[in-house]
């Protein structure tokens, strides 16, 4: 019903930047917040940022170098990634609260396959 897709993920030098993008496609009337998570080899699935209505949030960890931000035209969320360090390597994850427009409306939890952010030298 709906699909999530991200790109922008790559290889990355220290100090580098990155942005990635994530499109929401299908039966969607509204979505109600969106954001990115990661998994880096061999640690749990952890907030990276979020995107409200009116409100974003960061985890301690990107604060300050990683910016979110949306695009409700298009139902697109956006993470730019500055300043980037090999510990923010990992799987990243688009994930939407979305209200899907069928009858009667409900509220689902989407998630992307995910696009993988490698930062080495």
């Amino acid at each position: 019903q709906v699909q999530l897709v991200e790109s922008g993920g790559g290889l990355v030098q220290p100090g580098g930047s990155l942005r990635l993008s994530c499109a929401a496609s299908g039966s969607i009337f509204v979505i109600n917040a969106m954001g990115w998570y990661r998994q880096a080899p061999g640690k749990e699935r952890e907030l990276v940022a979020y995107i409200a209505t009116s409100s974003t949030m960061y985890a301690d960890s990107v604060k300050g170098r990683f910016i979110i931000s949306r695009d409700n035209a298009k139902n697109t969320v956006y993470l730019q990634m500055n300043s980037l360090k090999p510990d923010d390597t990992a799987v990243y994850y688009c994930n939407a609260q979305v209200v899907v427009d069928t009858v009667p409306r409900r509220s689902l939890e989407v998630w992307g396959q995910g696009t993988l952010v490698t930062v080495s030298s």
